[in-house]
Protein backbone atom coordinates (compact mmCIF):
# COMPACT_ATOMS: atom_id res chain seq x y z
CA UNK A 1 0.00 0.00 0.00
CA UNK A 2 1.43 3.36 -1.04
CA UNK A 3 0.82 6.30 1.30
CA UNK A 4 0.44 9.48 -0.73
CA UNK A 5 2.43 12.56 0.26
CA UNK A 6 2.35 15.60 -2.01
CA UNK A 7 6.03 16.40 -2.72
CA UNK A 8 5.08 19.85 -4.00
CA UNK A 9 3.77 20.94 -0.61
CA UNK A 10 5.54 23.93 0.94
CA UNK A 11 6.24 21.69 3.97
CA UNK A 12 9.14 20.20 2.03
CA UNK A 13 10.76 23.43 0.80
CA UNK A 14 13.02 23.67 3.85
CA UNK A 15 15.00 20.60 4.88
CA UNK A 16 17.78 19.82 7.32
CA UNK A 17 21.18 19.38 5.62
CA UNK A 18 22.71 15.90 5.65
CA UNK A 19 25.60 15.85 8.18
CA UNK A 20 29.20 15.47 6.94
CA UNK A 21 30.02 11.86 6.04
CA UNK A 22 32.57 11.49 8.83
CA UNK A 23 29.82 12.21 11.36
CA UNK A 24 27.43 9.49 10.17
CA UNK A 25 29.65 6.72 8.76
CA UNK A 26 32.39 4.66 10.36
CA UNK A 27 34.35 4.79 7.08
CA UNK A 28 33.35 7.88 5.06
CA UNK A 29 35.65 6.93 2.17
CA UNK A 30 33.52 3.97 1.02
CA UNK A 31 31.43 4.25 -2.19
CA UNK A 32 28.12 5.98 -1.46
CA UNK A 33 24.68 4.89 -2.66
CA UNK A 34 21.43 6.87 -2.33
CA UNK A 35 18.05 5.16 -2.28
CA UNK A 36 15.39 7.77 -3.02
CA UNK A 37 11.97 6.95 -1.62
CA UNK A 38 13.31 4.39 0.85
CA UNK A 39 10.07 4.18 2.91
CA UNK A 40 10.72 2.51 6.30
CA UNK A 41 14.23 1.56 5.22
CA UNK A 42 13.92 -2.24 5.54
CA UNK A 43 15.69 -2.73 2.20
CA UNK A 44 18.64 -0.56 3.24
CA UNK A 45 18.91 -2.13 6.70
CA UNK A 46 19.34 -5.57 5.16
CA UNK A 47 21.60 -4.26 2.42
CA UNK A 48 23.92 -2.32 4.71
CA UNK A 49 24.43 -5.33 6.98
CA UNK A 50 25.21 -7.72 4.14
CA UNK A 51 27.41 -5.33 2.15
CA UNK A 52 29.70 -3.37 4.45
CA UNK A 53 31.89 -2.25 1.55
CA UNK A 54 29.44 0.58 0.78
CA UNK A 55 27.79 3.46 2.60
CA UNK A 56 24.05 4.03 2.16
CA UNK A 57 21.77 7.03 2.54
CA UNK A 58 18.00 6.64 2.35
CA UNK A 59 15.92 9.65 1.29
CA UNK A 60 12.26 9.62 2.31
CA UNK A 61 9.58 12.29 2.20
CA UNK A 62 7.54 10.89 5.12
CA UNK A 63 9.29 12.33 8.16
CA UNK A 64 7.95 9.83 10.71
CA UNK A 65 9.45 6.93 8.77
CA UNK A 66 12.85 8.66 8.73
CA UNK A 67 12.77 9.37 12.48
CA UNK A 68 11.91 5.74 13.23
CA UNK A 69 14.59 4.44 10.87
CA UNK A 70 17.33 6.59 12.42
CA UNK A 71 16.27 5.42 15.88
CA UNK A 72 16.67 1.84 14.69
CA UNK A 73 20.22 2.55 13.54
CA UNK A 74 21.21 3.50 17.08
CA UNK A 75 20.15 0.08 18.39
CA UNK A 76 21.77 -1.93 15.59
CA UNK A 77 25.21 -2.40 14.08
CA UNK A 78 24.60 -0.43 10.89
CA UNK A 79 27.67 1.81 10.80
CA UNK A 80 27.27 2.49 7.08
CA UNK A 81 23.67 3.72 6.94
CA UNK A 82 21.85 7.04 7.40
CA UNK A 83 18.33 8.29 6.64
CA UNK A 84 17.36 11.81 5.60
CA UNK A 85 13.91 13.41 5.41
CA UNK A 86 12.86 15.62 2.53
CA UNK A 87 12.02 16.11 -1.12
CA UNK A 88 14.81 14.76 -3.36
CA UNK A 89 14.69 17.89 -5.54
CA UNK A 90 15.37 20.12 -2.55
CA UNK A 91 18.08 17.87 -1.16
CA UNK A 92 20.08 18.04 -4.39
CA UNK A 93 19.38 21.72 -4.80
CA UNK A 94 20.92 22.74 -1.48
CA UNK A 95 24.54 23.85 -1.41
CA UNK A 96 24.74 22.60 2.20
CA UNK A 97 24.55 19.02 0.88
CA UNK A 98 27.33 19.42 -1.69
CA UNK A 99 29.82 17.49 0.43
CA UNK A 100 27.70 14.35 0.29
CA UNK A 101 26.66 14.78 -3.35
CA UNK A 102 30.31 14.75 -4.43
CA UNK A 103 30.69 11.21 -3.08
CA UNK A 104 27.64 9.62 -4.72
CA UNK A 105 28.49 6.53 -6.77
CA UNK A 106 24.94 5.40 -7.56
CA UNK A 107 21.27 6.24 -6.95
CA UNK A 108 18.22 3.99 -6.99
CA UNK A 109 14.54 4.77 -7.50
CA UNK A 110 12.77 1.58 -6.43
CA UNK A 111 9.04 1.42 -7.14
CA UNK A 112 8.33 5.14 -6.65
CA UNK A 113 4.78 6.40 -6.23
CA UNK A 114 3.24 6.27 -9.75
CA UNK A 115 0.71 9.08 -9.19
CA UNK A 116 -1.65 7.51 -11.71
CA UNK A 117 -3.85 10.53 -12.46
CA UNK A 118 -2.47 12.65 -15.29
CA UNK A 119 -2.97 15.87 -13.32
CA UNK A 120 -0.68 14.40 -10.64
CA UNK A 121 2.17 13.38 -12.94
CA UNK A 122 4.02 16.52 -11.88
CA UNK A 123 4.30 14.94 -8.41
CA UNK A 124 6.33 11.98 -9.69
CA UNK A 125 9.81 11.96 -8.21
CA UNK A 126 11.70 11.80 -11.52
CA UNK A 127 11.18 15.13 -13.24
CA UNK A 128 13.35 17.14 -15.69
CA UNK A 129 14.39 19.46 -12.84
CA UNK A 130 15.75 16.58 -10.74
CA UNK A 131 17.53 14.93 -13.67
CA UNK A 132 19.11 18.27 -14.54
CA UNK A 133 20.33 18.62 -10.96
CA UNK A 134 21.76 15.09 -11.04
CA UNK A 135 23.41 15.63 -14.41
CA UNK A 136 25.25 18.65 -13.02
CA UNK A 137 26.19 17.15 -9.65
CA UNK A 138 26.87 13.42 -10.12
CA UNK A 139 30.39 12.45 -11.08
CA UNK A 140 31.14 10.81 -14.41
CA UNK A 141 30.60 7.05 -14.37
CA UNK A 142 28.05 7.11 -11.54
CA UNK A 143 24.80 5.21 -12.08
CA UNK A 144 21.04 5.66 -11.79
CA UNK A 145 18.88 2.56 -11.28
CA UNK A 146 15.12 2.73 -11.89
CA UNK A 147 12.64 -0.03 -11.11
CA UNK A 148 8.82 -0.19 -11.07
CA UNK A 149 5.86 -2.47 -11.77
CA UNK A 150 3.91 0.32 -13.51
CA UNK A 151 4.62 0.51 -17.25
CA UNK A 152 3.35 4.07 -17.68
CA UNK A 153 5.61 5.28 -14.88
CA UNK A 154 8.55 3.36 -16.31
CA UNK A 155 8.05 5.02 -19.71
CA UNK A 156 7.85 8.42 -18.00
CA UNK A 157 11.10 7.84 -16.09
CA UNK A 158 12.93 6.50 -19.13
CA UNK A 159 11.85 9.40 -21.32
CA UNK A 160 12.78 11.99 -18.69
CA UNK A 161 16.26 10.57 -18.09
CA UNK A 162 17.00 9.85 -21.75
CA UNK A 163 16.26 13.47 -22.66
CA UNK A 164 19.43 14.44 -20.80
CA UNK A 165 22.55 14.23 -22.97
CA UNK A 166 24.60 13.46 -19.85
CA UNK A 167 23.03 10.06 -19.16
CA UNK A 168 23.36 6.94 -21.28
CA UNK A 169 21.29 3.77 -20.87
CA UNK A 170 23.48 0.69 -20.40
CA UNK A 171 22.84 -3.03 -20.58
CA UNK A 172 22.54 -5.15 -17.45
CA UNK A 173 25.20 -7.54 -18.70
CA UNK A 174 27.64 -4.63 -18.78
CA UNK A 175 27.29 -4.06 -15.03
CA UNK A 176 29.60 -5.80 -12.57
CA UNK A 177 26.92 -6.45 -9.98
CA UNK A 178 29.38 -8.00 -7.54
CA UNK A 179 30.95 -4.54 -7.32
CA UNK A 180 27.64 -2.66 -7.17
CA UNK A 181 25.67 -1.31 -4.22
CA UNK A 182 23.55 -4.49 -4.20
CA UNK A 183 25.82 -7.48 -4.97
CA UNK A 184 23.44 -9.97 -3.32
CA UNK A 185 20.41 -8.75 -5.31
CA UNK A 186 18.43 -8.04 -2.16
CA UNK A 187 14.78 -7.22 -2.91
CA UNK A 188 12.62 -4.39 -1.57
CA UNK A 189 9.31 -5.23 0.11
CA UNK A 190 7.45 -4.00 -2.96
CA UNK A 191 9.58 -6.14 -5.25
CA UNK A 192 8.84 -9.24 -3.14
CA UNK A 193 5.12 -8.46 -3.40
CA UNK A 194 5.30 -7.98 -7.18
CA UNK A 195 7.19 -11.25 -7.69
CA UNK A 196 4.82 -13.15 -5.39
CA UNK A 197 1.86 -11.91 -7.45
CA UNK A 198 3.64 -12.72 -10.73
CA UNK A 199 3.56 -9.14 -11.96
CA UNK A 200 6.06 -7.71 -14.42
CA UNK A 201 9.00 -5.61 -13.25
CA UNK A 202 10.46 -2.89 -15.48
CA UNK A 203 13.99 -1.71 -14.77
CA UNK A 204 16.85 0.19 -16.40
CA UNK A 205 20.31 1.51 -15.54
CA UNK A 206 21.73 4.84 -16.69
CA UNK A 207 25.35 5.99 -16.56
CA UNK A 208 26.57 9.57 -16.21
CA UNK A 209 28.85 10.30 -19.19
Amino acid sequence: MRQHVNPLSKNFFEIDPIPPLNQVFENPKLPLHLDIGCASGDFLFELSLKNKNWNYVGIEIREKLVLNANLKIKSRENKNLYFSFGNANNIFNQSKNKSIIDFITSISFNFPDPWFKKKHHKRRVIQPKLINLLSNSMKRGSLIYIKTDVRDLFDHMELTISESIKFKKILYQDIKFHESFNPNRIQTNREKYVILNQLKIYESIYKKI
